[in-house]
């Protein structure tokens, strides 16, 4: 990877380097919190949610829209559902699929299925058809709660396992009459009519920490996603883990708008309220109007981020009230450094806790120096499971040594985050709990990596560190590909051209070229409304920021996005269409060094460059 890429860009402000005593002084407070929990406890979700009601039962847990939940209305509620499901034959050790948008009935459903003992497993209220089924199937769901907005999902959704069906109304986005069958609403009533009082906790005493009590879908960018097993003690340790790292209390207002079926709204957001006995603001889903409207209105103190979100805040016209608010923390990851620049300087010293990890991790990183570009940093590594291997992009393959064991990295040097997977059954840090599925589990699983008989848990992601050990994001294993022999990083090169003028985001993938080896760079870029892109201008930009390998040979101006749910890119299909003008109706331009400009796709174009037309005599597909 070129380190170039990064330093092209106009200097950054300098920073004192904090010490490695200091940093590991309150890493140590992390991993003392994360361990107050045994795997053995008897102790669940439900026990902590019913803890806090009986302490903060008259303050605000939930707020949404103009409704607020005390501590104690949201258990109560909690409670009528535990009595319900369970009349209807839920119990522990159950799967009960949701797939309910941001509203409190989520909190309201989820908890209640802790009080039985039940596992929740979260369902992504985007899909139908095939992957709704596989999400149902995979998590092995004896019933499905179904939100009243998710119904056409399921009306779409042919050959559904034969689960149950409970409907939740929603009076906000009520279904079609005709989706609608007799007995839909017969759950709700039931629910309605159920007892406010304690859900007797002996069905669920027996119940060890260690026990899923979620069920999580990654949120991959290609094929189907995986159920993540989520304990209820690694749920409830991340929670006693963030009151620590960002200092939270009661007095904290949490800002909850991405959606809780993925695990950062429904783990550091939710988890790390309810054990500090603060508050939540829900929102159906983020808007980049009204966010700083919400902050303002409901004083919200801590958020969680995805870089893409603070991007597009960026991206709105500066207003006189942009440091008016009580924002103090955010936690998250994917904020580029430049982003990261722009945003303190135009909204205030925010402390920004930037992190690395996944929903499935064993093992992390977080920034907790306010250092800035970084996810984390590692002062001493005898303190971490977490180990920088080296990876060769151009084979595909783990770099070894004469022994056939893993090598590690050194400052600078690239290469793939993994996790040393403890089994201990007094200890839980550094367990890898797996998915549902066993096959999709060992393949997430280095074996003999340093000595004979150790096991890593392998991340896909890959990243570098310098000397004074903190880490930086580099890419997603197979989104770095190699042109001109060399290697480039696509998030590297979106965001040495991040701060393009006018674009809304600019997604960097690598494209097959017939008759070269690698592939050549490629960007989706996407303009905000009221500009046009412009190709010389873009063509500066290349120049002065990126080695020239590293520049898109090709630009593709889309209309939209193709993003997840999670603001996550998508690139499978961008880079199966390639530049091929005949897959899409985007205008396409190419890359012209004589000319000092980005041309409109031609055969006089592809010709002043070398490259075929798309396909011209490729043999495999992407």
């Amino acid at each position: 990877m070129d380190n170039g890429i990064a330093a092209s860009k106009a200097s950054q402000p300098l920073q004192d380097i904090v010490s490695r005593d200091e940093t590991q002084a309150r890493l140590d407070r992390r991993a003392q919190s994360s361990a107050l929990i045994k795997p053995r406890d008897l102790y669940t979700i439900a026990d902590r949610v019913e803890a806090q009601a009986a302490v903060q039962g008259r303050r605000t847990f939930l707020s949404y829209g103009d409704a607020r939940f005390s501590y104690a209305e949201v258990d109560a509620r909690a409670n009528q559902y535990a009595h319900a499901m369970r009349a209807r034959g839920l119990g522990p050790g159950d799967v009960c699929a949701m797939a309910i948008e941001n509203r409190p009935e989520f909190f309201f459903a989820w908890f209640g299925l802790a009080k039985i003992g039940a596992v929740a497993a979260f369902i992504n209220t985007q899909v139908s058809g095939r992957p709704l089924a596989h999400a149902i199937e995979t998590t092995g769901a004896k019933a499905v709660l179904v939100g009243e907005e998710c119904l056409a999902n399921f009306s779409m959704t042919e050959e559904l396992p034969a689960v149950m069906q409970w409907l939740l109304p929603d009076a906000e986005r009520p279904a079609p009459a005709g989706l609608r069958r007799p007995g839909d609403t017969d759950f709700a009533d039931e629910v309605e009519r159920a007892p406010r009082e304690a859900f007797p906790r002996d069905l669920r005493a027996p119940l060890t920490a260690e026990t899923p009590g979620l069920l999580i879908f990654t949120s991959g960018t290609t094929g189907l996603p995986k159920a993540a097993r989520y304990s209820h003690m690694r749920w409830l340790s991340s929670g006693d883990v963030m009151v620590d790292t960002i200092g939270a209390s009661p007095n904290d207002v949490f800002y909850c708008f991405l959606p809780l079926y993925h695990g950062a709204a429904a783990t550091s957001v939710t988890s790390t309220a309810l054990k500090a006995g603060a508050s939540i603001v829900v929102r159906r889903k983020f808007s980049t109007r009204e966010f700083w409207n919400d902050v303002r209105r409901h004083g919200i103190t801590v958020c969680q981020y995805i870089g893409e979100i603070c991007r597009y805040l960026l991206n709105q016209p500066a207003t006189p009230q942009d440091r008016e608010h009580a924002l103090r923390c955010m936690m998250g990851a994917g904020l580029t450094p430049e982003s990261w620049l722009r945003w303190v300087e135009r909204f205030g010293a925010v402390q920004i806790f930037e992190g690395w990890g996944s929903t499935e991790a064993n093992a992390n990183l977080i920034n907790v120096d306010n250092r800035i570009g970084s996810c984390g940093r590692v002062p001493y590594w005898e303190k971490t499971n977490f180990r920088l291997v080296r990876y060769d992009l151009e084979s595909g393959e783990h770099v070894r040594d004469a022994r056939g064991f893993y090598l590690l990295c050194q400052p600078g040097e690239v290469g793939e985050g993994i996790g040393y997977i403890v089994d201990h059954p007094d200890i839980g840090g550094g367990r890898f709990e797996g998915y549902t599925s066993a096959d999709a589990t060992e393949k997430k699983i280095l074996r003999n990596v340093f000595v004979d008989g150790d096991a890593y848990w392998s991340s896909g992601d890959l990243l570098r560190y310098d000397d004074d050990g903190y880490f930086y994001f580099v890419d997603r294993i197979g989104d770095t590909f190699r042109w001109k022999s060399e290697n480039v990083s696509t998030m590297e090169v979106a965001d040495a051209l991040s701060d393009y003028p006018g674009a809304e985001l600019i997604n960097i993938y690598g494209v097959q070229v017939p008759g070269h080896e690698g592939r050549a760079g490629m960007a989706a870029v996407v303009m905000q409304d009221g500009h046009r892109f412009d190709p010389a201008g873009f063509y500066a930009l290349t120049e002065e920021r990126l080695p020239r390998y590293a520049a898109p040979l090709f630009v593709r101006v889309s209309q939209a996005a193709d993003l997840t749910t999670t603001f996550k890119l998508r690139k499978v299909d961008l880079q199966r269409q390639g530049y091929d003008p005949a897959a899409f109706d985007d205008p396409l331009y190419v890359r012209s060094e004589t000319d000092r400009t980005y041309l409109p796709y031609s055969s006089a174009a592809l010709e002043k460059v070398g490259v075929p037309a798309f396909g011209a005599t490729l043999e495999k597909s992407i």
